[in-house]
């Protein structure tokens, strides 16, 4: 199957690796509704919590991009450090030979078993979405913990409405977006069908839930649009 810009897919078999490397950043500035302007928001928000000898992680850093953008923005920070944490060795080796800069660093691991240090941000850009359901509140549990007081979590999520009608009413909006982006309705069905039991979105209210056990209580929408969020979560 298709699922376009060149990417061949699996019914409940989407991968990140191979072939879809090299059209990913293409295909998801195609499929995630402002997607850049989202990585403008993201560095806005970097400048009120990167220091000097901060430590900035961005888990499941894909081509590298956002990372290297938030390591260029603070290269005057002193000490400051950027890591890019990506588990699949194709998207890694891209990243690691496209984006280069003094103070950032891209690593192959599991975020799941990654020892975090002590960080004043942590980014997820449409990356929590992808992590197994029953592993996704030790991750956040994790991060609360391994921020510095005042730190922040940045997560991006496509998310799920909070009844039928809604979940109706964006999914039929996204679609029409797609169509929209000149991707054909064989597709736009084929992703869907690669995404199964991959892909597994929270509600809003079950992302902030999650927040809030993990010990965040100053948590705030900073984006939203259909099924899109970014919340900003302060420790």
């Amino acid at each position: 199957m298709n699922a376009g810009d060149s990417i061949k897919v699996k019914n409940a078999d989407w991968k990140f690796g191979g072939e879809t490397v090299k059209s990913f950043e293409e295909h998801i500035k195609r499929s995630v509704p402002y997607y850049q302007d989202g990585h403008k928001l993201v560095k806005n928000l970097s400048d009120f919590f990167v220091k000097e000898d901060s430590i900035v992680y961005e888990i499941g850093s894909s081509t590298g991009k956002l990372i290297y953008e938030l390591s260029k923005r603070h290269e005057h920070r002193k000490n400051a450090l950027f890591y890019g944490i990506e588990l699949e060795k194709d998207m890694y080796e891209f990243a690691k030979n496209r984006y280069e800069n003094p103070n950032l660093k891209f690593i192959c691991e599991d975020v799941n078993l990654y020892d975090f240090e002590k960080s004043d941000l942590f980014v997820s850009y449409y990356t929590v979405q992808f992590i197994h359901p029953k592993q996704r509140q030790t991750l956040i549990n994790k991060i609360y913990e391994s921020l510095e007081w005042g730190g922040a979590f940045l997560m991006f999520e496509k998310v799920r409405a909070n009844d039928a009608r809604f979940q109706d009413i964006i999914t039929t909006l996204y679609m029409e977006y797609k169509l929209q982006n000149g991707y054909t309705p064989d597709e736009i069905v084929a992703k869907q069908r690669s995404l199964k039991g991959v892909l597994e979105p929270f509600s809003s209210e079950a992302n902030k839930d999650m927040l809030k056990r993990a010990g965040f209580e100053d948590i705030l929408t900073v984006f939203k649009y259909l099924n899109f969020e970014g919340i900003l979560a302060i420790k």
